[in-house]
């Protein structure tokens, strides 16, 4: 059998701007971790940590889809570069103010400078979108960057982390920007992969692709899930020390994300033919299902291990299905958006799921806080079946606009 990863990167560019993309994208999981890593051991105030690490998640979490929907209609590198300027610059000034001890406000302000960080997971799917366009192998990439996605998750907090604890509290928030600031250059100077601009569809849908229902639909099931990847966490943190094994969380967190980074490979490489709105489904009953077994599975670090690994195999799925949903069902012209509204939303479920969880162990014991992921992913499910005729739509992707620039 033909590799069919292999058969992507033979396309013009693929390798490069995929490359530059996966370092461009490090700051998702080390800027957030490694703020609260950088001011914990400065400062010595876990609570001012906490509320920097918030404001820059939030404040990210708001301006991304509008920058988003700025290069859509303007193009990446024109608005793409001036915007991870800014960024980079907020996140070098936040670095002095830790450092210095500059005046608290400062570090909030520094960190909301810092939230203009592009999204180059949804421009990195534009990119992937116009090569491969109404091709079969577009599925097989979106299997790619999600599972590129979890394997950033999973190395990009622990090296940021890592690096503060050995270097200097302020390395891992060094080594993001540098990261950030490389990785976004690199992936810019790339001009022939960039999308050209396309205008509106006469008649077509106008505005924010957030007004689109099935943007809604998938994005409110994704703060679902991200709510479940979140809870996953906590709890075991929670659950691992309660055992007197505080060093097994990242072990179990680890295997979480391992099993959902093999399964998304996997079924990139099969791209099954079922339409991604019940393959959606199908994904978000099995991850229904799995969540069962974690309630109870706190006797020992290996069972929560073992059920934790279970548990994940269905989020990269989950996320593939979703991006090829939106690919499917929003027009060209506000794609970019659209995918930054999806990856908003799992941010958003993240940081609620985060501080539901922790509501739930502090009050009813570590065990029980899995039971936000029964929760949440009993929502989820119920989203996208409440969706399903909306997500159908039609057989064939949106009729692409006529590009109104060239590169």
């Amino acid at each position: 059998m033909p590799n069919p990863y292999a058969k992507i990167f033979r396309e013009p560019g693929a390798k490069g701007f995929s490359a530059a993309a996966f370092f461009g994208r490090l700051p998702l999981a080390m800027a957030p971790i490694g703020i609260v890593a950088m001011l914990s051991q400065t400062l010595g105030e876990y609570w001012l940590a906490g509320a920097v690490a918030a404001t820059y998640g939030l404040a990210n979490a708001f301006f991304a889809p509008q920058i988003s929907r700025l290069v859509d209609r303007f193009g990446q590198t024109a608005v793409a570069a001036p915007a991870a300027i800014v960024s980079a610059i907020a996140f070098v000034l936040l670095i002095l103010a830790s450092h210095l001890q500059w005046p608290t406000w400062t570090l909030f302000a520094t960190a909301l400078g810092a939230a203009t960080l592009p999204s180059m997971s949804a421009m990195v799917r534009a990119r992937w979108t116009e090569l491969l366009r109404d091709r079969p192998e577009l599925n097989t990439a979106f299997a790619f960057e999600s599972s590129a996605d979890e394997l950033i998750y999973i190395a990009g907090a622990s090296l940021s982390v890592g690096l503060a604890a050995a270097w200097f509290p302020e390395a891992g928030m060094v080594a993001s920007t540098l990261f950030m600031v490389l990785g976004t250059a690199a992936f810019l100077v790339q001009r022939k992969t960039e999308p050209a601009v396309r205008a509106p569809q006469a008649g077509g849908p106008q505005g924010s692709a957030i007004r689109l229902r099935p943007v809604q639909i998938v994005t409110l099931a994704l703060v679902f899930v991200g709510a479940i990847f979140a809870t996953a966490e906590v709890s075991a943190i929670a659950v691992t020390k309660e055992l007197g094994q505080p060093g097994a969380a990242s072990l179990v967190i680890g295997v979480y994300a391992v099993g959902s980074f093999v399964l998304g490979l996997v079924l990139g490489a099969l791209n099954p033919r079922m339409p991604l709105q019940r393959q959606l489904l199908i994904a978000l009953t099995v991850l229904a299902l799995t969540s069962l077994p974690l309630v109870v599975a706190g006797s020992s670090v290996a069972l929560l291990a073992v059920a934790v690994f279970v548990s994940g195999v269905a989020i990269s799925p989950t996320f593939i299905t979703a991006f090829g949903l939106i690919e499917r069902r929003v027009p060209a012209s506000m794609l970019t958006e659209g995918v930054t509204w999806v990856m908003t939303g799992i941010g958003i479920g993240m940081a609620l799921g985060a501080f539901v969880a922790g509501w739930v162990v502090d009050h009813f014991g570590a065990q029980n806080g899995f039971w936000v992921s029964v929760v949440a992913s009993a929502a989820a499910w119920t989203t996208a079946a409440l969706g399903q005729r909306t997500l159908a739509g039609t057989d064939a992707a949106p009729t692409p606009a006529e590009p109104v620039t060239a590169h």
